[in-house]
């Protein structure tokens, strides 16, 4: 086990006074590698350091090096942020060594490394009862249930972390909780979502709930592991801010009988540093595939809101076949567009990589600009070039589109993102579907599910279009952008409930088991 930062920041911090006592609220963050879980608990971390916490970041070193970059900046303003690396138990856990060290966990080794994390749990405590200060309060990803132990253990209170909307959450708590699938045998058969005022349809496959669907008994168990762990946190932090959704935000701590704390857009920290490309681009777990100024200055040469930025994530995995059918869609837009396709080099096989070659060549360099691999996310969606997301509808992306203020063309692949399009065509009223009904990553039989280039064609014309509903729905974006940057600002829903955070969870009597009441 190693330590990534200073020995003077790891043992004696600005949080500790002389005997070793904590004399601010330790929150230890137990984040999960995926991009969409890891990148917003470590800008909360952050964030909750800005207002006098501690955070301490624990981590294999297959997720540690993907942050250590993040952290280590935040050092160097001696902010109190620190990362300490835990190895995985390759040969208790059955995980193939370096089966974590890409950019996610192969599925079938899915089940593996959720034991090789439990098993964390032991040496985890030593280090936090050995190393002062004290912590005050887990804050885990909800997919790591056996932090309940860990928290009862030390005797703190624990946090679920969710990097999803209120409103998808308290879709799947309802689904679950009031049965709503019962007797229901075709997993695409509509069903209304019960206990809301407003009618909203989904189907099993879109919405099957965390863990569940998956035809292998210990996932239903892991499955109930993990919802009973739900149940007995002392509270729940949500990236999403309160005006954005209050009644579903009242709804799900309702439904839960715990408080919950709305702190997002998470991504706004790095907003608050500086505007400098480099820290926009900084966000992120890997260096971007394309030079940062260089991004810039082409957006930098095109109109304002009249480029298209399109990506469908870090998991979601287009087809060869689709993959053409959206090239040719975009092309025929007549829209400038940013397109972050995957590492064509280990991705795709010759065809498709002469087809986005040939693209480039017949589209133009002033028109189209490919990243194969990595991309400056924040920082394009930031740009006031950049007037439309195509997106898979992760909430990672969805919430940096609304703190954009960008209308989107939502293109769900699996997950919550079904329920996050509806938060944004049907709640939000900010967004343009193609129409995909099923999940297109991990489907349990695999089929064919092909949006044309005439659909494409059609979507983004219809997002950057000129009309009174295109002018309607970028209306409804940039107010929802405007309440993002109040929330975050000083008086703000989210900044209070960051605030609160480090004073509710401070040392003293708030730390007792069930302080977040």
């Amino acid at each position: 086990m190693t330590s990534q930062v200073p020995a003077s920041i790891l043992a004696r911090g600005d949080a500790e006074d002389d005997g070793g006592r904590t004399k601010a609220a330790h929150f230890v963050f137990v984040p999960l590698r995926e991009q969409g879980h890891l990148i917003p608990a470590v800008d909360t971390a952050l964030l909750l350091a800005t207002h006098g916490a501690l955070c301490t970041i624990v981590a294999p070193p297959s997720t540690a090096v993907l942050v250590r970059r993040t952290v280590e900046s935040t050092q160097r303003t001696r902010l109190p942020v620190r990362l300490v690396e835990f190895p995985l138990d390759y040969f208790e856990s059955g995980l193939p060594e370096g089966a974590d060290d890409g950019d996610r966990v192969p599925h079938r080794y899915m089940w593996n490394y959720y034991h090789a994390m439990a098993l964390l749990r032991a040496p985890i405590e030593s280090y936090l009862r050995a190393h002062a200060p004290y912590p005050t309060c887990i804050v885990s990803d909800f997919v790591h249930p056996w932090t309940t132990e860990l928290a009862a253990n030390l005797g703190v209170p624990r946090l679920s972390f969710f990097s999803m909307c209120a409103f998808g959450l308290l879709c799947q708590h309802n689904l679950e909780r009031f049965h709503a699938y019962d007797g229901v045998k075709d997993s695409n058969e509509p069903v209304v979502v019960p206990g809301l005022e407003r009618r909203f349809v989904v189907t099993r496959a879109q919405a099957p709930g965390f863990f569940r669907g998956i035809p292998i008994p210990w996932w239903e168990e892991f499955a109930d592991y993990v919802e009973r762990a739900r149940a007995e946190a002392d509270g729940v932090i949500v990236n999403t801010f309160l005006e954005l959704e209050p009644e579903y935000v009242a709804g799900y701590a309702a439904a839960r009988e715990m408080k919950v704390w709305t702190v997002g857009p998470v991504s706004t920290y790095h907003h608050s540093r500086t505007t400098l490309a480099s820290t926009l681009a900084s966000r992120g777990l890997r260096a971007s595939a394309v030079d940062p100024d260089e991004c810039l200055r082409w957006l930098d040469g095109k109109e304002p809101r009249s480029v298209v930025y399109v990506s469908f994530g870090s998991i979601a995995q287009a087809d060869p076949k689709q993959v053409v059918e959206l090239g040719l869609g975009l092309e025929a837009s007549g829209h400038p567009f940013v397109w972050a396709v995957k590492d064509t080099a280990d991705e795709y096989d010759e065809t498709v990589r002469e087809f986005l070659r040939e693209l480039e060549a017949r589209v133009g360099a002033g028109r189209c600009l490919l990243i194969r691999g990595w991309a400056p996310q924040l920082l394009i969606l930031s740009h006031d070039a950049v007037g439309a997301f195509v997106t898979h509808c992760g909430w990672n992306s969805t919430l940096e589109a609304i703190a954009a203020g960008l209308p989107m063309v939502t293109w769900p692949h699996f997950s919550d993102q079904f329920l996050n399009e509806k938060m944004v065509v049907e709640v939000l009223g900010t967004g343009v579907s193609v129409g995909v009904k099923e999940p297109l990553t991990f489907q349990a039989v695999k089929k064919e599910i092909l949006v044309g280039r005439d659909v494409v064609e059609e979507a983004v014309r219809s997002v950057m279009g000129d009309g009174e509903e295109a002018e309607e729905r970028r209306r409804r974006a940039r107010a929802l952008a405007a309440k993002a940057a109040a929330a975050a600002l000083v008086g703000g829903s989210s900044h209070a409930n960051l605030q609160d955070l480090v004073n509710r969870f401070a040392p003293g009597p708030g730390t007792a088991r069930g302080a977040a009441a």
